[in-house]
């Protein structure tokens, strides 16, 4: 017998069976045999501790890159771009910082593949778990709740779909306990302590045996013992859905299942009013590496600077986020993180907001504590046309502004004016000649399909697009999200045809359709714009020049193959009357 002494007592959460003397297991048996006869085998177990909490971007449902973020709708990403998840690190910060142990894992990034993930859930078993599911994926992300549920964890839902669509979503898969609604990061600390605590006093365990240890009927009728209790003592089941619905049940910003399996939808929680309060992202957990961006040129990530826009756009995704509250970081706070990027190696970086330009006292305020720290680090934002002036974008340019991201839309009057974007196309040619001219790089996003959009208004949108300075153009399809104002009047007048969630993929085809114009048409106007636009000497140019970067030669040349085949896609299959 060894005479080493047994390990110290811990209050840690420990995988079933991890005793002292290994698991007890029941030899086989004749069907003769008295119980008291039947012999155990001792069969050691590693001890393993769990993991507190998962705060994850799932895998690809099939090897393709997806675009995700928790204040923005999910899409299949056409250019090779792959977004940094700082929500996420956002998330786990707070998470850490209420004494939690955890784990920040874009799968994306990674390039993590289903069967990887599967073996790192039966490695950590995590208590919790957070994932962040979007439409064109949503069946794929909830199959994380299920491989949770094998291992005890409890799952939460974030982001923009399950929002609005919190009982369908919950209705739908079973394996998912709570969908956290609107701003995440302190609605999930509040679930996990709360269930935690009410777990704490309910002496409530979330594991169970497994087989039947004291060999009584039906088990001795067998002619051979439980197989499973052959294999462990015990599994995890996580806290039972009665528990999790009586601890939550007043719990604001939560949807969960009440005691009898009905959908209960909680209060909204109040949104955070002090954005420095939150903890800075814990950006070396991600694989920042990753994160690149042909016309950057190296690693980039995402760094917030508020949240809300009091614009009233209708098709906006905002509606469902953060609204039309704006609520700002200090400056010295998102200084003090770029300083920190500095020192991780990060030297490009997006400032994320609902509309960076919000606030122009901020924006002169930042850009001028860059230039006199002489933090020397190249930025990108995005704005809208009648936010900025030109005094304002040389300032930008000055403290390391060298891209921003514009949301034209459309170059027709009346589209615009129903889609209460607030501008006009005189203003939009105006603040693109005024970027360019301070030096600074535009990228240019139209919508093709809004309400009233025409061919002819199609054609104004392409004809605006070719003559504005932009360097970069995309046109996606409007998308009437759940929750936006576009959504409730594509409902009720019948323009949405889908299958399922999944359809909702901006990049190969649409769920939107009008009795003048149908998905095809969209489809086809979608990708013709991108062609007249994009096969011209000025935006090659831009093309070959970002081939000159080595470090990113790979990607570019990546992008360039797969926009030629999305733009070519409807050539010669669909006949447009012009």
């Amino acid at each position: 017998m060894s005479n080493t002494p047994p390990p110290a007592e811990t209050s840690q959460h420990i995988a079933p069976g991890d005793k002292q003397t290994g698991i007890k297991l029941v030899a086989p048996a004749a069907a003769s045999e008295r119980a008291e006869a039947i012999s155990f085998v001792q069969m050691p177990r590693e001890r393993s501790q769990r993991l507190d909490v998962l705060v994850l971007n799932p895998p690809s449902p099939d090897g393709d890159l997806f675009l995700r973020d928790i204040a923005r709708v999910g899409r299949r990403s056409r250019d090779g771009i792959i977004w940094p998840q700082t929500a996420l690190a956002q998330i786990g910060a707070v998470v850490q910082e209420a004494s939690y142990r955890v784990d920040v894992i874009d799968a994306i990034g990674l390039g993590m593949t289903w069967e990887q993930f599967e073996r790192y859930m039966w490695k950590h078993k995590p208590r919790y778990m957070v994932i962040h599911a979007t439409a064109p994926t949503l069946t794929n992300d909830m199959r994380t709740t299920f491989l949770g549920k094998a291992v005890g964890t409890i799952s939460m839902a974030i982001g923009t779909h399950v929002t609005p669509m919190s009982r369908e979503t919950l209705e739908s898969y079973p394996s998912l306990d709570v969908v956290v609604r609107g701003e995440p990061e302190m609605t999930i600390v509040d679930v996990i302590r709360t269930l935690d605590r009410v777990a704490k006093e309910e002496g409530a365990l979330d594991t169970v045996p497994v087989g039947n240890a004291d060999m009584t009927a039906p088990w001795r009728k067998l002619p051979f013992p439980d197989a499973s209790y052959l294999s462990t003592r015990g599994r995890f089941t996580g806290l039972s859905p009665q528990l999790v619905s009586r601890a939550l049940r007043e719990t604001l910003g939560v949807a969960i299942r009440d005691a009898g399996g009905a959908v209960q939808i909680n209060p909204d929680r109040p949104f955070i009013t002090d954005l420095d309060s939150l903890p800075i992202p814990l950006h070396h957990m991600l694989p920042w590496q990753k994160y690149k961006v042909p016309i950057v040129g190296g690693p980039y990530t995402f760094v917030l600077t508020s949240r809300g826009c009091p614009a009233g756009c209708r098709y906006c995704i905002k509606h469902v986020t953060y609204q039309s509250s704006v609520r700002h970081r200090s400056p010295a706070h998102v200084i003090k993180e770029m300083v920190m990027l500095k020192e991780l190696g990060m030297h490009h970086i997006h400032f994320e907001a609902d509309l960076f330009t919000v606030k122009k006292e901020f924006v002169v305020d930042l850009c001028e504590t860059i230039i006199r720290e002489g933090i020397q680090m190249r930025w990108s934002c995005n704005s809208r046309v009648d936010f900025v002036d030109e005094d304002l974008l040389r300032l930008m340019k000055r403290a390391g502004c060298f891209m921003i991201a514009w949301g034209l839309e459309s170059g027709s009057e009346a589209v615009l004016k129903r889609a209460r974007k607030g501008t006009t196309v005189q203003r939009i040619q105006e603040t693109i000649a005024a970027s360019h001219r301070v030096g600074i790089m535009n990228w240019g996003y139209f919508i093709i399909g809004l309400p009233g959009e025409t061919v002819e208004t199609i054609q104004q949108t392409i004809g605006l697009a070719k003559k504005l300075p932009v360097d970069i153009a995309l046109f996606h399809i409007a998308t009437p999200y759940p929750g936006t104002p576009f959504y409730y009047e594509a409902v009720e007048n019948g323009w949405i045809s889908m299958q399922r969630w999944e359809d909702y993929d901006m990049y190969d085809h649409t769920v939107l359709s009008y009795p003048h114009l149908s998905s095809q048409q969209l489809e086809y106007w979608a990708k013709r714009a991108a062609r007249e636009w994009s096969l011209r000497p000025g935006p090659m140019l831009t093309f070959l020049k970002g081939a000159s970067n080595p470090a990113t030669l790979g990607q570019l040349w990546t992008i360039g193959v797969n926009h030629i085949k999305w733009m070519g896609g409807s050539v010669g299959r669909l006949a447009v009357q012009e």
